[in-house]
């Protein structure tokens, strides 16, 4: 089997720009005692830089005849043969005991399933240099009345500071994707909040996004919170969604927590 062909399902486009692999290198600024898990490796392109600078690296990689591949090349290396989205990270933090950091170029077709996990596992990540669709980081660092704003802007940074690092060009990948791609880095934030508050203010965005052509009121009746009234928080209801703050959400998600725990 030939191990040159990426295969597409698994969204695979191989990085091979030393120069852009040295930027990327220099963003995440590894350190010997960092726990780094690395998202597809592929053949290890990123990996090669990574092994060299600390000492616990864990990859996971969903194809197996790369598994084959990063076996032979970096026989010392934690291989990790599998779905990111299925690994339980809390299992190599307990090994560790320390937080992990996350790096990769990641599948654009499941890159908010895997900032979803990363949510999921805040209290145990520190941070996240991630190589994603150009369009896919202008949506994460959208800002309140854009078009691009929506539930993935409003959700990655309620829990994590984002910032776009650079644009990457098709050149630089083998097979050529069709779009840009860009380097975030996600810095994800020390949490006062219960997971049963955080997992409100998801529902809260999603609902309020249910249907972005109507006013929030009218979301929020056809949702799980219909039966709620609103109006009370001093949120305007007749505005829609991609109008309001992310503080805005927080007033809205601790109404409906309190309305909850009144029963």
């Amino acid at each position: 089997m030939n191990h040159k062909f990426p295969i597409k399902r698994f969204g695979q486009n191989y990085l091979r720009d030393e120069n852009i692999i040295g930027k990327i290198i220099t963003e995440i600024s590894p350190k010997s005692d960092d726990l780094i898990i690395e998202i597809g490796p592929g053949e290890g392109a990123l990996t090669s830089k990574l092994i060299e600078k600390t000492d616990a690296l864990t990859a996971v990689e969903i194809d197996k005849r790369n598994v084959e591949v990063l076996k032979v090349k970096f026989p010392k290396l934690e291989l990790v043969s599998g779905d990111f989205l299925e690994i339980d990270l809390n299992a190599i933090f307990n090994k560790y005991d320390k937080k992990l950091r996350i790096v990769g170029n990641i599948p654009y077709n499941i890159t908010s399933p895997i900032i979803f996990k990363m949510i999921e596992n805040k209290e145990i990540i520190h941070d996240s240099v991630l190589m994603v669709q150009h369009e896919v980081a202008q949506r994460i660092i959208a800002k309140s009345g854009g078009k691009e704003y929506g539930i993935l802007s409003v959700i990655t940074q309620n829990f994590a500071e984002v910032k776009l690092c650079f644009k990457v060009s098709p050149n630089v990948f083998q097979p050529r994707p069709k779009v840009y791609s860009a380097i975030i880095h996600m810095y994800f934030k020390e949490n006062s909040h219960n997971r049963k508050d955080d997992e409100m203010f998801i529902k809260i965005v999603k609902a309020a996004f249910g249907n972005r052509r109507k006013m929030l009121y009218n979301s929020f009746k056809n949702s799980i919170f219909g039966h709620l009234n609103f109006n009370i928080t001093g949120i305007d209801l007749s505005l829609r969604a991609e109008k309001l703050s992310i503080e805005d959400f927080r007033i809205l998600s601790r109404f409906a927590s309190e309305q909850v725990d009144k029963g």
